[in-house]
Formats: structure tokens, C-alpha cells, sequence
């Protein structure tokens, strides 16, 4: 599934020469993808699945990469997506080590002081969390920050708005990471 997910990216980055020729659609797709990253992260924040959560979280990623493409910055959404691969891929499979190691157990609300058991999987989820929120020196940083970077510096309407919403989900992802 997170392929078929990956690849609505990569074809609307294959696709940039016909999405220059439609700025109103290029309007369209940074607000669908402004508020598909922020939406996401807000409910990634109420989610009790440790699953679920790295699931919303991924959909908050792509929305990062869908209004960045928006603004015409192919290139940038390309590094993200590739970024975004590999520290979600470290998040999911340390995921999974924790759920086979607590017996199928989902639940983050029976889940804690896990470092005892699980010491170095518990350094992998450090490690992809500070990735994921964006922490300097990390990969989420260098791709996250210039994709804010440019929306802000994208002196209309859509880039402030998804600016905002891009700040506003990045503070969500920081707490539920």
C-alpha cells in the first residue's frame, strides 16, 4: 500500500511539465496537499495504534511533498520522498520488532519503559523520530526545513498557506514522535 502512496508523487514529479502548463491546478494541489499534512498529523496525534500512528504520519509526509510540488519545486519533493523512505522504513521495522516482541501488542497505551527490553530497538525509533520531527544534522531536517523554507519564501496566498499548515503539522509530528 505505501507504494501505490509513494507513486501519486512520483507521478505528479513525472508529470511537471504538464502541471507548469495549469497553474491553477498547481493552486489545487499545494492546498490538497497543505491540508492533507496537516489533517494527517492531527490524527496521527489521537491514534492509540503504533502502526496507525507511523501510517498517519507517512500521510502527513506525502502531504509535505504534494504541496511542495505545488509550488513548483519538483526537485525538493524528490528528496523528501527518498528521505522519507528511509527513516520511515527504520520507523516501521523497529515497529515491528516491538509488536512481535510484546506478543502482538498494538496498543501504545500498554506500551512504556520499553528500553529496558528493547534497548536497541528503542535507539532505531530515537533515531527515526529525530529524522522524522526534523532535528538538525538529521535527513527530515535537511529536506523539511527547505521545503518550509520555500513555501515561505513563495510570496502568495498558497505559499503562506501552506507554510502555515506545514509549521503547524511539523509541531504535531515533534509530539507524537
Amino acid at each position: 500500500a505505501a507504494t501505490l502512496v509513494t507513486a501519486g508523487v512520483f507521478l505528479l514529479i513525472r508529470c511537471s511539465y504538464l502541471f507548469e502548463l495549469a497553474p491553477t491546478t498547481l493552486c489545487v494541489v499545494t492546498i490538497v496537499g497543505a491540508l492533507t499534512a496537516f489533517f494527517a498529523s492531527t490524527v496521527g496525534l489521537v491514534q492509540n495504534d503504533l502502526k496507525r500512528v507511523i501510517a498517519y504520519s507517512t500521510c502527513s509526509q506525502l502531504g509535505y511533498m504534494v504541496f511542495i510540488c505545488g509550488l513548483s519545486n519538483y526537485s525538493i519533493g524528490l528528496f523528501h520522498l527518498a528521505n522519507h523512505a528511509f527513516f520511515k522504513a527504520l520507523l516501521f521495522l523497529s515497529a515491528g520488532s516491538i509488536i512481535h516482541g510484546l506478543a502482538d501488542e498494538q496498543d501504545l497505551r500498554k506500551m512504556g519503559g520499553l528500553i529496558g527490553s528493547f534497548p536497541i530497538t528503542s535507539v532505531k525509533i530515537l533515531i527515526g523520530s529525530v529524522a522524522l520531527t526534523g532535528i538538525p544534522f538529521f535527513t527530515g531536517f535537511y529536506s523539511k526545513d527547505v521545503i518550509l523554507e520555500i513555501a515561505f519564501s513563495t510570496y502568495n496566498k498558497f505559499g503562506l498557506f501552506a507554510y502555515t499548515l506545514g509549521c503547524l503539522a511539523a509541531g504535531c509530528t515533534s509530539f507524537y514522535s
